[in-house]
């Protein structure tokens, strides 16, 4: 007979948990939140300390008298949400919808969802923790004060259904300001000459890097002409040799950051469904014989720390699969990246080094074993020793200029055996060989190749590279990155283009705002001085009423100021050259949450609406008589279907080109790599480069 009541977040949490503890516990699942501020009003009583008004969530009660009568037949409740803020302020509105003694220690956290993890915690129980919940509530009364004083003005004086976030605003304005410099960009001109050599039979490059002894940048064609006629007649020869070793050292085991930049680089995933996938890694997958297992660690932590007992099993493991010149001397130990890391919990990494991902492959959906080797291979690599390299920096004179090559080698894999981490450019660090070469040595002139460049403007912002800048300014945590994400897709201020953000019109109309009226929401150092402030709470060293209070008390100002000066603003329709096909009258564009879209001028008699679309210039490959046009899906995505939609159901993600394949006559698209941009044939094997990556993209 059951004595006790174990409550986590999930029901697959709650399987696996149940299976480890035996029939003395009843586990159940509180499906998340079960209390939350109400939607219909704002519930926090500004004047009183700023009390919220908890109410139970819509749809929550039935959930919540469940817990509630098995509760009651029960010795003991114990309270084990996730180990984190949010965790911890479940289990504290748990505590008070079933009337429990929040006094008592019944609070149980583990960091991984493994046997003995699970049954080790049971022993120590602890009360819950109240800095770590006035945390999470000071962060939700902040952002519910922001939201819902903000956006009611926004509605009054630019358009209905906006709305204003505080982590949000502050990501759509990184992305509005990094679009203004592209925008401002002047590219300026460059030369390479690259000087294609061999010694013994053995070919290699060399690029030109000075002139009369003193470094020189290529900046026209006349400059380049002028080194190409010194060097028509001159020979090649080898002058100084550098050698010299270098050591790379592995990265880091994850955090909740580098884990959804590394799985965006390599996987192609949205932090969101990066979140998703590892949940449901940490919360267990079915192992046949060996049951339900949690596979990784919490996955919302900001630390690298490793247990002492995981180390131990790491070493035994590359000691035994590749030999003991690849562990280091002593076990690594990495410091925290951020000072703002709060290091609560162990970094993302696999509960047993000896579950690899090929022994894992049949228990795992695609996704699932993607990400968990993902996390392994890091792991792994994080406990070996450096890799070490051989390199090689060669200057060769011809007459008064200089060329160089420089390549390397790796004498030592290390690390690099097992796993190296990507990058936001898309390049990878390949070994450049080159052949043996001595001072004196005469070389073969093979060919001479100058190429013109210009400098390109800062790129966009992948997902990837969004949570770095985020991290690395102290934007938001490790927890918000994937829901901010999602959010400013969702009201329409940005949207996605080749994996790239753009804002839209929209978000540029409500940045305009925020920042004339609400200068210190998109102020990134004053919110990522209060991020430290929430983190303060946390280890209660601040009192979370003195901080949402030190907010509010020029906020409230701002408020009045915006509500009698911000000017209201009418987006007046623009006519367009097309009629509507329902009712006569003209269409005019009108500005939607991903961008403009056409509507009928007689709305509301006449609802007729249609996208903006963009003939790209190529025959629908499908039905022969329509054209492919460039579209937007519901999320913002730019993707490519026939106008004659919906008689022709073609799309593609990848847009077609309007070159056929000259193997089978069949449609080609292009795709973009790291290598640049190629056309890749929808019925056959043929591709062929259309476009190089250039050299200078992030110059």
């Amino acid at each position: 007979m059951a004595d006790s009541l174990v409550i986590v977040e999930s029901p697959a949490k709650a399987k696996t948990i149940g299976k480890y503890l035996g029939s003395k516990y009843i586990v159940k699942a509180s499906m998340g939140h079960v209390r939350d501020l109400p939607k219909s009003q704002i519930g926090v009583e500004v004047e009183n300390d700023f009390n919220p008004k908890y109410i139970t969530i819509r749809g929550k009660g039935s959930v919540l008298k469940e817990l509630k009568d098995a509760s009651k037949k029960v010795k003991k409740v114990y309270l084990a949400a996730d180990p984190d803020r949010e965790g911890e302020a479940i289990a504290w509105h748990l505590a008070h919808a079933l009337e429990l003694d929040d006094t008592q220690s019944l609070r149980v956290v583990f960091n991984e969802i493994t046997k003995t993890a699970v049954k080790d915690a049971f022993k120590t129980p602890r009360k819950i923790n109240m800095d770590l919940v006035n945390a999470q509530q000071a962060r939700r009364i902040l952002d519910r004060l922001v939201g819902y004083k903000i956006s009611p003005i926004l509605w009054k004086k630019v358009k209905k259904g906006l709305s204003a976030g505080r982590v949000q605003s502050v990501a759509v304005k990184i992305i509005l300001d990094r679009e203004n410099e592209i925008s401002a960009f002047v590219p300026e001109e460059y030369w390479t000459i690259t000087a294609k050599l061999a010694v013994n039979g053995s070919a290699f490059e060399a690029k030109f890097t000075q002139l009369n002894g003193a470094k020189k940048e290529l900046t026209n064609e006349q400059e380049v002409n002028e080194i190409l006629e010194a060097i028509r007649d001159a020979s090649f020869q080898v002058g100084e040799v550098k050698e010299r070793e270098r050591q790379r050292h592995p990265s880091p085991p994850f955090t909740t950051s580098s884990l959804q930049q590394e799985a965006a680089r390599k996987l192609g995933f949205r932090a969101a469904k990066t979140m998703s996938v590892a949940q449901q890694l940490y919360e267990g997958v079915e192992l046949g014989k060996e049951g339900t297992v949690g596979l990784i660690t919490y996955m919302r932590t900001d630390s690298t720390r490793i247990s002492g007992t995981a180390q131990e099993e790491a070493k035994e493991y590359i000691t035994e699969k590749y030999g003991d010149p690849f562990v280091p001397e002593s076990p690594r130990q990495y410091s925290k990246k951020a000072a703002n890391a709060q290091d609560a919990h162990e970094a993302i990494r696999p509960t047993s080094i000896l579950r690899d991902p090929e022994s894992m492959k049949p228990f795992m959906s695609r996704d699932q074993l993607r990400l968990y080797k993902l996390v392994w291979e890091r792991f792994v690599a994080s406990q070996m020793a450096s890799a070490v390299l051989d390199t090689l920096s060669v200057d060769i004179a011809a007459n008064n200029t200089v060329f160089r090559a420089t390549g390397s080698k790796v004498r030592f894999p290390g690390f690099m055996k097992v796993y190296v981490e990507g990058n936001d450019d898309g390049t990878t660090e390949e070994d450049k060989y080159l052949p043996e070469l001595h001072t004196g040595d005469v070389l073969e002139k093979q060919d001479i190749e100058p190429k013109q460049h210009f400098t390109q403007p800062p790129p966009r912002y992948t997902e990837a590279r969004l949570v770095k800048t985020l991290e690395e300014l102290g934007i938001g945590r490790p927890s918000t990155y994937a829901p901010t994400l999602e959010t400013i897709q969702k009201r329409g201020y940005v949207a996605i283009e080749e994996k790239k953000f753009m804002p839209t019109e929209l978000g540029e109309l409500v940045i305009e705002q925020m920042e004339q009226f609400f200068p210190e929401i998109l102020n990134v150092e004053f919110t990522a001085n209060m991020e430290e402030d929430l983190d303060h709470v946390e280890e209660g060293s601040e009192d979370w009423v003195k901080v949402l209070a030190e907010f509010y008390e020029s906020f409230e100002k701002r408020l009045e100021v915006a509500e009698e000066e911000m000017k209201e603003i009418e987006i007046e329709d623009e006519v367009s050259d097309e009629i509507c096909e329902k009712c006569g009258k003209p269409l005019v564009y009108k500005l939607g949450r991903f961008g403009k879209f056409l509507a009928c001028s007689g709305f509301p008699d006449c609802r007729n609406t249609k996208p903006i679309v963009k003939d790209i210039g190529v025959a629908c490959p499908k039905c022969k008589e329509g054209h492919v046009v460039e579209r937007r899906s519901k999320k913002g995505r730019v993707f490519f279907g026939c106008d004659r939609y919906p008689e022709c159901d073609f799309v593609s993600w990848d847009k077609p080109s309007t070159k056929p394949c000259p193997s089978c006559s069949s449609l080609m698209v292009e795709k973009k790599s790291k290598q640049g941009v190629k056309l890749q044939c929808t019925s056959c094997d043929y591709s062929e480069m259309v476009e190089e990556p250039d050299e200078a993209a992030d110059l």
